[in-house]
């Protein structure tokens, strides 16, 4: 990943050159001929396209987005409400990200997602226990941010 990065800045830096323009305006054409470039020869190259951990990241921006703004109105609704009948709860969630920064990763998306709170992680780091506002059930709300947040996280590491 690293080396195609590097080839493709000295790609936008050379079409600068060439261009004679010194402009990031400049640079950035140079930038995406390199990256179409660098798409079309990939087989010779022994890594693969970077660029594919470049949109996991974005999906995992836009994913935590839309997971926030989910949460907020759902907590909204139980601010409103006239009677309180949600079922908070503490659970384990068995954890499958292996990395110290990945497992801090999950747990701040958790933490910063209204409604949860990441409370520990267990200290063979397996499990991240997670405080619910509201956990009708156990099983689907794992489910959900095992196919959510994990898998997302493990496309952008791995």
């Amino acid at each position: 990943m690293t080396f195609q990065l590097i080839l493709n800045l000295l790609i936008g830096v050379i079409w600068m050159f060439l261009s004679e323009s010194y402009s990031f305006a400049s640079f950035i054409v140079g930038f995406v001929i390199g990256a179409a470039l660098l798409y079309l020869l990939n087989r010779f190259i022994p890594d693969s396209y970077y660029f594919k951990h470049v949109r996991a990241i974005l999906y995992l921006i836009f994913l935590f987005i839309k997971e926030l703004l989910l949460a907020n109105i759902e907590v909204l609704k139980w601010v409103y409400k006239p009677r309180l009948n949600f079922q908070p709860g503490i659970l384990a969630l068995p954890i499958d990200v292996k990395k110290n920064w990945e497992i801090t990763l999950l747990a701040n998306l958790i933490t910063l997602t209204p409604g949860t709170l990441s409370v520990d992680v267990s200290r063979d780091q397996r499990y991240i226990y997670i405080h619910a506002l509201d956990l009708p059930d156990v099983n689907e709300t794992i489910v959900s941010i095992k196919e959510s947040f994990e898998k997302a996280i493990r496309e952008v590491t791995r």
